[in-house]
């Protein structure tokens, strides 16, 4: 369920003009399933985030909390994320939507050095907001325009403050 609701964030963000997006499925990164840290860092992943002036994390919630592959993909980068904005959006088959992984996902995401937004998104009783194919049947939850404006204005937001504020400058 969680890759539909990511299909959702992804068709909602392009219909931003000013917005440039793509899916990337923690999934199916080449990276090994070991302690390696930052060392099993997958450059084309790494090149994305760098890129990326935010990340829209779309993931279910695992017995009160978000995936460990989740967990080590993010380890992988570090620099990559440094005061760049992201969004969570939780699924859940039960009626929180991910917002107990939500709340365990956030102090990782700082850690990090990202500046998680305000809004989140939860995705509450997946399997009835969609079909078999995967298409939105029931969008009541989806409070998403305030997520994306959000996250849009902390993304250009930190971007201006990478460019232009000298770390240490700022009083």
């Amino acid at each position: 369920m969680s890759e539909h609701a990511a299909h959702v964030v992804l068709d909602e963000l392009r219909r931003r003009p000013e917005v440039e997006t793509e899916l990337i499925d923690a999934a199916s990164l080449p990276i090994p399933h070991d302690e390696a840290g930052a060392a099993a860092k997958d450059p084309v992943f790494a090149e994305a985030m760098n890129r990326a002036d935010a990340i829209v994390i779309v993931a279910p919630e695992y017995n009160h909390g978000y995936p460990g592959l989740l967990k080590h993909v993010l380890d992988t980068n570090l620099p990559e994320y440094i005061h760049k904005a992201a969004g969570v959006v939780g699924v859940s088959a039960g009626i929180f939507g991910g917002a107990r992984m939500i709340q365990d996902l956030l102090p990782v995401l700082r850690e990090l050095g990202l500046v998680t937004i305000f809004w989140d998104v939860n995705v509450n009783n997946a399997r009835t907001r969609f079909d078999d194919g995967g298409e939105l049947v029931d969008d009541s939850f989806l409070a998403i325009d305030k997520f994306l404006d959000e996250l849009v204005w902390m993304a250009t937001t930190l971007r201006y403050g990478r460019e232009n504020v000298e770390l240490g400058a700022a009083t």
